[in-house]
């Protein structure tokens, strides 16, 4: 059995996720970094904290990425 590596994600990033948001936008904006990840959504600005693993079960692609760490 082979184990995926886990999602690489930064404060800043765009990320789109599978299901929409009932405002209908697709973006969320990474917002606070843990065992559970802030999510903005792009559309109408909600926040959501989601946990680590439902994160990178829904994801499905970077639209854009937050500035490198240091």
């Amino acid at each position: 059995m082979t184990v995926a590596a886990p999602l690489e994600l930064r404060i800043g990033d765009l990320l789109r996720l599978r299901k929409k948001h009932p405002c209908g936008s697709r973006a969320w904006a990474v917002v606070r970094l843990g065992a559970d990840i802030g999510l903005v959504c792009d559309g109408c600005r909600h926040r959501i904290l989601m946990d680590r693993l439902d994160v990178e079960r829904r994801f499905t692609e970077y639209l854009a990425r937050g500035p490198e760490p240091e």
